[in-house]
């Protein structure tokens, strides 16, 4: 029987900053370091994937309901690190701001597992620092930007043409909107 509710319970978070950028100079107050803590984005991406599930299930794959825990890979890394995978996955060279693996596809319709992996998500800190600069915002807004837009993609979201470009970005500040930060 499908629940009418669907809510994970947990989540297992994979999370790695192995960017070798100083904090002092990101300018990333004491008090703002959350975006370097597990702690934060386990409990970041669990109600995010709840209120997708809760909310907007009609655009996730039907194998991700009922399921009763995940699981994911977060690193923020730097622009070499990056650019290599950007250019050994998707032979594309240079840096870019955010980069998503997913894992989920069809075939996971046939397991009936209780459990799901999403896949991995690369931040370039660096490059979240130079739009922080250009957007007018902070790194940790910035991050928490990119986090979003890469778990989306995570899930299954794409932006081929500007509508659906358009709905991903709404969806984005929704779940920001959810999240407990200043």
């Amino acid at each position: 029987m499908i629940n009418q509710y669907n809510y994970i319970k947990y989540i297992e978070l994979v999370f790695k900053n192995s960017c070798e950028i100083k904090l002092k100079k990101l300018n990333v107050n004491d008090n703002k370091q959350y975006i370097f803590e597990h702690d934060f984005w386990e409990n970041t991406f669990l109600r995010w994937i709840n209120i997708l599930l809760n909310e907007f299930k009609h655009f996730l794959p039907s194998y991700l309901l009922n399921k009763k825990s995940a699981s994911l890979s977060f690193e923020i890394v730097d622009d070499l690190k990056i650019s290599d995978l950007n250019q050994t996955w998707l032979n594309k060279s240079g840096p870019t701001d955010v980069l998503s693996f997913p894992i989920l596809s069809k075939e996971d319709s046939v397991n009936d597992l209780n459990s799901v992996e999403f896949g991995d998500i690369f931040i370039s800190l660096e490059m979240a620092l130079k739009q922080s600069i250009k957007y007018n915002n902070s790194v940790e807004q910035e991050v928490i930007w990119l986090a979003s837009h890469g778990f989306l993609h995570l899930l299954g979201w794409d932006h081929q043409d500007q509508t659906q470009l358009e709905n991903m970005l709404k969806i984005q500040e929704y779940l920001i909107s959810k999240i407990n930060i200043e």
